[in-house]
């Protein structure tokens, strides 16, 4: 169902994407709007996992309609809600000090392809984007720490465990995005509170990626596990 926590974009079975929530220049973060749909048509913390397929960028700022299971534009299907058998092993945590340590290495800080990412954009300003800077771990992996607005929701969480994945596979002169997640999510954070986000490539096959990502508490508690198709868009 939608609520305030997703900043009143929802109204009834129609929503609209603000342009505040962009990924890629004219169209939504994959993780955030995915996280939209899978609320609208029932996702909840502690229920089951759901998984989402893009069929098309998100549009910005446009009337979207939720038909059953399936979210359209203008008639375009853009996306796909199912129940998800599971959503991946998720990675193991690190401490805060060492996602602080990697985010220093993050890549996107020399190069991104979409700077202006509402998740991962070194582009964006405190308190407007959520600046998760996913940085290599020696063994392959990607941690981030995150520090949680005071704005909590499930689509804020699915977005925080969608570009830490995606760093995985991203390379200089291969840009990826997303095109399907699916997510478990046992509870939301608290706001202001120290979160790490780690990543992982499953797997590399032509110009797809299958890439898991968790999401863990101050307290080292896991709040959140995905796993995520990112397709290369060269």
């Amino acid at each position: 169902m939608c609520d305030r926590l997703m900043n009143g974009l929802c109204d009834g079975r129609e929503m609209r994407i603000p342009a505040r929530f962009n990924g890629p220049p004219g169209s939504g973060n994959g993780g955030w709007c995915a996280g939209v749909f899978a609320a609208a048509t029932g996702a909840a913390p502690g229920g089951a996992a759901r998984q989402v397929t893009l069929r098309l960028p998100p549009p910005l700022e446009t009337e979207l309609q939720v038909r059953g299971d399936s979210v359209y534009a203008d008639g375009a299907l853009v996306a796909e809600v199912a129940e998800a058998t599971g959503p991946g092993p998720g990675t193991d945590p690190v401490s805060w000090e060492t996602a602080v340590a990697a985010a220093r290495d993050y890549p996107g800080f020399t190069h991104h392809p979409f700077p202006t990412c509402f998740v991962c954009g070194p582009e964006r300003a405190e308190g407007d984007g959520l600046r998760i800077f996913p940085g290599p771990l020696p063994d392959g992996r990607t941690a981030a720490p995150w520090t949680v607005p005071d704005e909590v929701s499930l689509p804020l969480l699915w977005a925080a465990l969608d570009c830490p994945g995606g760093w995985t596979a991203i390379k200089e002169d291969r840009p990826y995005v997303l095109g399907r997640i699916a997510v478990a999510v046992d509870a939301l954070p608290e706001p202001g509170v120290r979160c790490v986000i780690t990543g992982e490539v499953a797997e590399l096959a032509g110009r797809k990626a299958l890439v898991d990502s968790a999401a863990y508490g101050p307290d080292g508690r896991r709040l959140a596990v995905a796993r995520a198709t990112w397709i290369s868009t060269t």
